[in-house]
């Protein structure tokens, strides 16, 4: 049995969805259609005997009425007619009392029984003159029983016919179901068929813009497979996206990288020729190539850095905002020592903490800094606020330079993007982008603005009690 199953179980995996689904439904349905004809057919046949038998129960009590107090005799005999009255006979419990003549009906034990009143009146069948027969068996009263028959080939000919009928009727609807299976299939699975189909040919082009056709319709009444596409189709929409980001990330980084990099190569090949070189040329081009690689390998570790989508989990850590701002301010002093820092603490905002990685907020906070540092003017401060408010942390960091033009402020946190008055200045445009991305990794949300009286204000808050 277990070897059966196995089979069975095989049989069904090799076969396609589609053709499972018709099946099942087919099954169904012909199970339904055959239910039911079986069903009808056994109604039919109780209806036309229980007919037949009412007649024999009004033959029975009309020849009791008719032949009261008669002996045994057969009372009628020519129900080997179809337009006859039904055959009648009287037999009593003794078969010493039987008449001369021989009976027209079979009598048998039972007979006697019910003559006798120790049995019950009952339904019998029996062949007599080469018809079938319906017989029914009845007390007549004084130790006899009254024998009443009737044919009942018309019966047996209706049943057969409606079992013909209906044999007919459910192999239409076992066809039907057929049908109807492979339509239920074909339509049911046909968003299940177009998803399939977008992925495979997603597989074979690698083109993430293809798109499953949705039925139109509000999406609170879509069922379950077109939900099904419709999220397949969001996560195409985000899996193009993401495409697209690392497409745009490689082609930028292969843009900033080339200039440093060809400087770096022609530095490195003039001090190739060193003996050709003076020393002040030499002391140049060495400045130059240190720099230069320091531009490079800072442009590296951005990059690195962008490419971290989250921290695992055992380098999360408590981290003191207020001890993480006053590391980074301090340290933000001795790489700008011509800019003025300056650090305003609110009351209860010293010893809220958030769950985080310390390195990546200190990275977060040093990025917005050197950004303010690099567009405050010598004499004008940089400055920093923390402060707490119902479970939430707010740092801020403003400067007084130019400011952000207001084209510019949607772009200002895109990566590479680097705004028209701050081409001329150092920086591959990698900072905020990577601020803004340690942020929201850890359940922050950082904004910018204008600041009044001119300069920028980036605002970085932190809700509740952290990711």
């Amino acid at each position: 049995m277990s070897g059966v199953r196995r089979l069975g179980a095989r049989w069904r995996r090799r076969r396609p969805l589609r053709t499972r689904l018709a099946l099942a439904a087919s099954a169904a349905v012909a199970l339904v259609a055959v239910g039911v004809c079986a069903a009808a057919f056994f109604v039919i046949r109780y209806e036309l005997l229980h007919q037949l038998d009412l007649s024999l129960t009004q033959s029975a009590t009309r020849v009791i009425q008719e032949n009261r107090g008669q002996g045994p005799q057969i009372v009628a005999g020519e129900c080997r007619f179809l337009s006859a009255p039904a055959c009648a006979q009287v037999v009593p419990a003794d078969p010493a009392s039987d008449p001369e003549a021989a009976y027209l009906l079979p009598v048998s034990a039972p007979v006697r029984e019910v003559a006798a009143g120790t049995r019950a009146p009952y339904f019998s069948n029996a062949t007599r003159f080469g018809q079938p027969l319906r017989m029914l068996t009845t007390p007549f009263g004084d130790g006899r029983a009254l024998q009443v028959a009737l044919r009942a080939d018309p019966v047996e000919r209706g049943v057969r016919q409606a079992a013909v009928l209906l044999a007919a009727v459910g192999g239409a609807g076992v066809l039907l179901a057929g049908l109807l299976g492979y339509a239920v299939s074909r339509t049911g699975l046909a968003p299940v068929a177009r998803l399939t189909s977008t992925a495979e040919r997603i597989a074979a082009t690698r083109d993430p813009r293809h798109r499953i056709e949705l039925p139109p319709g509000p999406p609170g009444r879509q069922d379950e497979v077109t939900r099904l596409a419709a999220s397949f189709n969001t996560m195409l929409g985000e899996l193009e996206q993401s495409v697209s980001s690392q497409r745009r990330l490689v082609a930028d980084a292969s843009h900033e990288l080339r200039t440093p990099l060809t400087a770096l190569r022609t530095n490195a090949e003039l001090l190739a020729r060193a003996d050709r070189l003076t020393p002040a040329q030499r002391e140049r081009a060495s400045g130059a190539l240190g720099r230069q690689i320091r531009e490079v390998t800072g442009l590296v570790n951005d990059l690195i850095e962008l490419a971290r989508d989250e921290e695992p989990l055992p380098l999360l850590e408590e981290v003191r905002i207020a001890g993480l701002a006053e590391h980074a301010v301090a340290t933000a002093r001795t790489h700008w020592p011509r800019v003025r820092f300056s650090l305003d603490m609110r009351p209860g905002a010293a010893e809220a903490t958030r769950p985080g990685v310390p390195a990546r907020l200190a990275r977060l906070l040093t990025n917005l800094l050197d950004n303010a540092a690099k567009f405050s003017p010598p004499d004008a401060p940089v400055e920093v606020g923390l402060a707490s408010y119902g479970g939430g942390v707010e740092l801020t960091v403003r400067d007084h330079g130019p400011g952000i033009a207001a084209e510019d402020l949607p772009y200002v946190f895109d990566r590479f993007y680097r705004a028209e008055a701050a081409r001329a200045l150092p920086g591959s445009g990698l900072g905020l982008a990577m601020a803004r991305q340690i942020a929201r990794a850890h359940g922050a949300e950082l904004t910018v603005r204008a600041a009044p009286g001119g300069g920028a204000l980036f605002v970085l808050t932190f809700r509740g009690e952290g990711p």
